[in-house]
């Protein structure tokens, strides 16, 4: 089968695709595309996408332009809080990483003292009286409370407050 190609097709296209067809077209185009089956499907096809696409755009719900408007404002407001949130997010972390690392420093000072209560807690779940090791805790407490208060605080505030802060955003 030999494809057939009308000269008058892009005519007959044009004519249908700017909704010319059939009252404002000359009568010599009119009288070729009621004659040739190319331009006769080339008119009814295009006429049904124009009919297609007025249906569509008929039935659409576009939204009024302050909504869009105001929805944009929205969108970039909340983009620029995150912008603006990302450094302080990334203070937090490196406070958090210092107050560990003076947790760690700290702990580490105490190392010999922690042992040594680590031994009379294991010595006393062992058996060992709790008059013996009581004393010795409480000696430790009173030398260095200060100090475990603020390692129990770093313990307990500062993660509770990354949680805080991180739970906002």
């Amino acid at each position: 089968m030999k494809p057939f190609e009308c000269e008058f097709e892009e005519d007959a296209f044009t004519a249908a695709l700017q909704g010319r067809w059939p009252q404002r077209v000359d009568a010599e185009l009119r009288a070729h595309i009621d004659g040739c089956a190319v331009c006769t499907d080339i008119v009814s096809i295009t006429a049904a996408f124009d009919e297609a696409r007025e249906q569509t755009a008929a039935r659409a719900d576009v939204p009024d332009s302050g909504r869009v408007w105001w929805r944009a404002q929205l969108r970039a407001r909340r983009e620029a809080a995150e912008a603006a949130g990302r450094p302080i997010t990334a203070a937090q972390v490196i406070a958090f990483a210092a107050a560990m690392g003076l947790f760690g420093a700290c702990f580490g000072a105490l190392s010999t003292r922690f042992q040594a209560v680590l031994r009379w807690v294991v010595a006393g779940v062992a058996g060992i009286d709790f008059k013996t090791w009581l004393p010795a805790a409480s000696a430790l407490l009173a030398e260095h409370g200060a100090l475990v208060l603020a390692m129990a605080a770093m313990l307990i505030l500062i993660p509770a407050a990354v949680f805080v802060v991180i739970g906002r955003e």
